[in-house]
């Protein structure tokens, strides 16, 4: 079976940075599993790495579509097999890195809506929900059917929470995962944990830095010069819908810092919830970064003497 690396954990971590360290150790090759990530022109708002942050060491899945395109898991998953298969082609090591739980999960294990119907008189009734009472709304509809399985969708994933309640309103059940389905891949998963408290002062600290970076300026220049409507898929993400709201007005500056804060680190919250309950994760604090290396050079020689 073949071999991969991932790196998982919440937003602001530090899984880039070690994901480089370990890839210049063992000559690999990253993939970003990073739904904000794939867009152009969203640089700041992502906390993308740039050309000198990854010191020679080979990037997929950024900047592959335009902020005005919508992109779903499974066109993730198709480019990062099709990478994997590359990186693995010339003996390099692939070393999916990201926060994105779905892209992760899916890649791993696979992830169905399939074999349920549609009810697209359902779904227009959702989606005139979700446009008079917001991606919040719909989410907390899905939360008073199951909070366990809500908690695995991130609110702006409106469209996966609005098929997860047709699904529930066509078949009286919510999707499940393929728990049976065999494992494409012979995969170390890394999760990166810290404490909350710590975790927190780093997020607080990242707005501030990417708001210094220029991050207003940024989603400016993605409304105007790039005409990006603000019901874009990229505009929903946090660090752009808020700054968007700050620009039309409805928030005002200070109000528009902290609400950014308190979005980044709720969706922290998330993340830590969706990777611990994944299987087989491997969880390590940045600074077990000499155990994180050991573990990685033995899974790499288990897999040579195979």
């Amino acid at each position: 079976m073949q071999k991969l690396i991932c790196i998982v954990g919440p937003t602001g971590i530090g899984k880039s940075d070690l994901a480089i360290r370990l890839a210049k150790l063992v000559q690999g090759e990253i993939i970003s599993a990073d739904s904000m990530q794939i867009y152009k022109h969203c640089n700041i708002g992502t906390a993308k790495v740039t050309t000198e942050e990854m010191e020679g060491v080979a990037h997929w899945g950024i900047d592959i579509v335009e902020p005005s395109e919508p992109f779903t898991v499974n066109d993730w998953v198709a480019f990062a097999t099709s990478a994997i298969q590359d990186i693995l082609s010339r003996g390099k090591t692939p070393i999916v890195v990201g926060g994105t739980g779905l892209y992760v999960e899916a890649l791993l294990y696979g992830f169905s809506f399939a074999g349920v119907g549609q009810d697209e008189a359902y779904r227009k009734t959702l989606e005139t929900i979700r446009q008079e009472q917001g991606n919040e709304y719909l989410h907390e509809m899905l939360e008073s059917i199951d909070a366990q399985f809500a908690s695995t969708i991130h609110p702006n994933q409106y469209k996966r929470v609005m098929r997860a309640l047709e699904v529930y309103h066509v078949s009286g059940a919510l999707p499940k995962k393929q728990e049976d389905k065999q494992a494409q891949y012979d995969a170390l998963v890394i999760g990166l944990e810290e404490n909350r408290e710590n975790l927190y002062k780093r997020i607080n600290e990242r707005v501030e830095k990417m708001l210094t970076q220029g991050l207003v300026e940024e989603v400016n220049s993605l409304l105007t010069t790039y005409k990006v409507p603000t019901s874009a898929q990229s505009m929903q993400a946090i660090g752009y819908r808020e700054v968007v709201a700050y620009i039309e007005g409805q928030l005002g500056y200070e109000a528009m810092v902290e609400k950014l804060k308190q979005n980044s680190r709720h969706y922290a919250k998330r993340q830590f919830t969706w990777f611990k309950r994944m299987k087989d994760v491997c969880w390590y604090t940045r600074t077990d970064e000499k155990a994180i290396q050991g573990k990685v050079k033995e899974f790499l020689c288990k897999t040579q003497k195979k």
